[in-house]
Parts: structure tokens; sequence; C-alpha cells
């Protein structure tokens, strides 16, 4: 009876032995085609990298020392990962329209969904093509009213604070950007920047970016069962619950006010109103009259609104942060809003394209501290790198955008802030792959447009109302899947008479 029952096991050990083993000289023949800087047997290279600041000089370094295209890296002992640090070499992937990785990207399933970031295949190509009339510029262009309206609640509440105070960028310009998007988004009306009981959808999210890196590094978290037993586990679930109850007591509220207009009439109330992202995906329909499910609906409006406030946030806030660093870019920004805006406090879509050197200072900003810092995907055939070198489906490529942004291979004292480099004639020569903020190709950002849109309204109106300076140490940025600054960035507000 002992045998019988022995030998299953033993076959079954032995095609598990036998396919790690296959996996293993499979990984070999890849991995030797780089060469790798030295790395722990069991950690890989994640001592070496922390995902802040600190871990900034020692990728600097690699990439000198190693390559300033393809950086081989490795989580834990086994799983390589592929750095892509130069244009040509990101071009190679985002050119496709490969997933998302599924090992870490996975993880963020819990919270947004299989929505239009983390889907693919058919699902992301029908929910691309459905999606995209959100973003048309007719859509769009209502939204800059909105953004204004939202950017003048902030500075209203700068403003009582009284001149001179010491504030934290993130926890207000997040709220702001909340406030825009589920203006813009869901025609909700939130009131989160005044109502505090709005804020714990903020502290969900910053909890659960913090719990994704910490995941991710520690390798027993990756298994599902583990972490669902660990306390980061509880909380990220809990996390994730604040988020999904958010979200679908919106949706529920928004349905139930569509309900009570005819299908007659909804031609009509398209002129009367914004049309938004949710009316948007509640009339998708494909050829055959087939529209989203709820959980699609879902997924995607806490894909979007995930997406949508925090990368945005980042974006203004770390501007911010590089024109108190840099008062004459600031006042040369003050001066241009001031030109257009000739004392109004409200801007419009043609403002948009009259503000060239506050968005060559966004750009800037977008270069040396891209919100999102790196895209990873997972090959599903074989990737041809420019110099010849192959890597095979099954593996996991990364296009650096912050490497590639602050490559010197590329950009001359990429350290540097300066906002000339993103001058017309500064700008006609460069690789189109080069600044990639919003990633690239098929699989690039859906709502670029909507977010740069936002952040000129937000950075013109706050530089007509403040002039900012830099308060206490020069804050240390750390990943969170979103840029961030470990203990903040505190700006003094001297209010502009």
């Amino acid at each position: 009876m002992a045998a019988l029952v022995f030998l299953p096991v033993a076959v079954i050990a032995s095609i598990v032995l036998a396919k790690f083993l296959i996996s293993r000289i499979r990984q070999r023949r890849v991995t030797k085609q780089f060469v790798s800087p030295p790395s722990h047997w069991l950690y890989g290279h994640l001592q070496q990298l922390l995902p802040d600041e600190s871990g900034w000089p020692v990728l600097k370094q690699m990439m000198r020392d190693y390559s300033n295209y393809v950086l081989q890296l490795f989580v834990g002992p086994f799983l390589p990962v592929y750095i892509l640090c130069h244009p040509d070499t990101s071009r190679a992937i985002l050119s496709t329209s490969e997933p998302k990785d599924e090992l870490f990207y996975g993880f963020l399933k819990s919270m947004i969904g299989d929505g239009l970031l983390l889907s693919h295949g058919s699902k992301w190509r029908r929910n691309r093509r459905l999606l995209t009339p959100a973003f048309h510029f007719e859509i769009l262009k209502p939204y800059v009213t909105l953004f204004s309206e939202s950017t003048n609640v902030l500075i209203e509440k700068w403003t009582a604070l009284g001149s001179g105070c010491s504030v934290e960028m993130f926890e207000h310009v997040s709220l702001m950007t909340l406030d825009s998007i589920l203006k813009c988004s869901l025609s909700y009306q939130s009131n989160c920047q005044t109502d505090s009981q709005s804020s714990p959808y903020i502290r969900a999210v910053y909890d659960i970016t913090r719990l994704f890196i910490e995941r991710v590094r520690f390798v027993p978290y990756h298994s599902d069962f583990i972490y669902s037993l660990s306390p980061s586990g509880r909380r990220f679930y809990k996390a994730c619950d604040v988020i999904h109850n958010f979200s679908e007591n919106v949706i529920r509220e928004r349905k139930a006010q569509l309900a009570e207009v005819k299908k007659s009439d909804f031609p009509r109330r398209r002129k009367g109103k914004c049309l938004d992202f949710l009316d948007i995906l509640l009339e998708a329909r494909d050829e055959d009259g087939t529209g989203l499910t709820d959980a699609e609906i879902r997924d995607e409006v806490d894909t979007f609104l995930f997406e949508g406030h925090d990368t945005t946030a980042s974006g203004i806030a770390w501007t911010l942060y590089h024109l108190a660093k840099h008062p004459e870019y600031q006042d040369r920004c003050r001066r241009e809003g001031e030109g257009l805006l000739q004392g109004r406090t409200e801007m419009t879509w043609e403002d948009m394209s009259k503000l060239p050197f506050t968005t060559m200072c966004i750009k800037e900003s977008m270069r040396l501290r891209p919100p999102v810092p790196g895209v990873s995907r997972s090959l599903t055939q074989t990737l041809v790198l420019p110099d010849g070198k192959k890597i095979p489906a099954g593996f996991q490529v990364l296009a650096g955008i912050m490497v590639t942004h602050q490559n010197p291979l590329v950009w001359q004292d990429p350290e540097v802030y300066d906002p000339l480099r993103f001058s017309p004639e500064n700008s006609k020569d460069r690789h189109s792959h080069a600044f990639i903020p919003f990633s690239a190709g098929p699989r690039n950002c859906i709502g670029q447009h909507f977010a740069m849109n936002e952040m000129k309204v937000a950075v013109t109106l706050i530089l007509q109302s403040f002039r900012l300076e830099l308060d206490g140490p020069p804050p240390f940025y750390e990943e969170r899947i979103v840029l961030r600054a470990r203990n903040g960035i505190w700006l003094k507000l001297h209010k502009r008479e």
C-alpha cells in the first residue's frame, strides 16, 4: 500500500523537478547573452536596489559599468528582469501590445480588477476601442473649466491658512486631482477637498501603493495564500474594500440618476450636459449591441480613478517643487500666465495651447521625476532587440522610463533641471522614445491629454496666487507604483496681492 502511495508522489515530484531544470536551462541560455552585475545568491539584486533615492546611484553605476541599453537584474535567485534603459531598446517593447507583467501588476488586480491597465488580448483591444471616445478633444474641452473649479478650491484652502504657511503638496494636490476626476469622469460632486469624510479613499490608495512595493520585494508574499494570512495582506485587502465601496457607491448613485432619463432623451441629454467617462461606459456597445458588464464598468472606473488622480497629483507636486527650487523659472511661468489670463481665475480650452514655457517646465519635471518610473511587460513572443539579442516569451521586460529620461547617452547633463530642453528647436531631432512619461505605442496612457491639461491649469492658477519657496531638506523620492516623496514635499506659500 505504501508503495502505491509513494509512486504517484514520486512521479509528480519528478515532473516538477524536470520542469524546474528545463526552465533553468532555458533561462541560462537567455541570461548568458547579457552581463549582470554581481548579485546575492538568494535575494538577487533586491538588496542593492532599494525602491527609493538611495538605490538610484547604484542603478546609475550599474548602467555605466554594464550597459546603458539593457540591464539584466535578478529578483531573487532565479527570476531575471530586463530593464530597457535606452530609447532604441524601449521602443522595441513599447511598439508592441504585449500585456502588462502578470507577476507584479497582477498584485493590483484585487484593487482595480481587469480594467484597461491590466487586461490584454481581445478584451484589452475591445475595451480600448470602446473607451477611446471618452478622451476625444470634444469631450475634454469642458473639463478645463472643472479643473479650474477644483484648483480654485485648493487656492481658497491655502489662502485661509495664511501667507507664509508651510504645506505638504501631495496631501493637498491628491485631493484636488481626485475632486477633478470625480467631476469630469463621473459628474460626481464629492467635496472631497473640504469634506474630511472622503479622505479614507486617499489613505487607501496611499496604503495600497506602499504595500504593493513591499509585496514585490518580499518574495514569500508573492504567494496569494501566504500574503492573505499576513498583517500586510490583511491591510491591503481592507484598503481594496475601501476603494471598491467608494466606486460602487458612485456608480450606483449615477445609474439611479440615469434610470430616470428615458432612452429617447439620451441624445438630447448628451447635448445638454458634459458627456463623461461613466456616460460612455454605460452606453458603450459592440457592433452586436453588447455592452460592458457591471463588473467591467467597476473595473474601468477603479482603474481610471486610480490612474487619473494619483499620477497627475505626482506630476503637479513635483513640478511645483522644481519651480520653487528654481525661482527664475517660476517667475517666467507666472508672467506667462498673467499675460494670458489678464486677471481671470478660470481657464478655457483655448488657453491650453498658449502656455509654451509652463508646458516646458512641466515636461522637464516629468523627465526628472516621471509619475510612473517604469512599465513592465510579460513577453508572449520573442522580443528582438536592436543589437540582435533575443528575449524569449515568458520573460519579464521593464521599459525603464526614469532611467531612459536620465540616460547620459541621450540627455546632456541629465540631472540638471532645464526646461529649455523642450523648446521647439531643442526637441525637433529628439528620439521619439527619449521622453515617455505616458509610455508610448499602442498601450500608451489613454488619458495623457486629460492629465497634461489638468497640470497646466493647476500650475498656472496656483502661481497667480502664490509665490512658492522651498521649506526644509530636499525631498527623497520613493517608488510606490507612482513616484512620491518619502516625507512629502513641503513648500512655503506666500500670498500674492
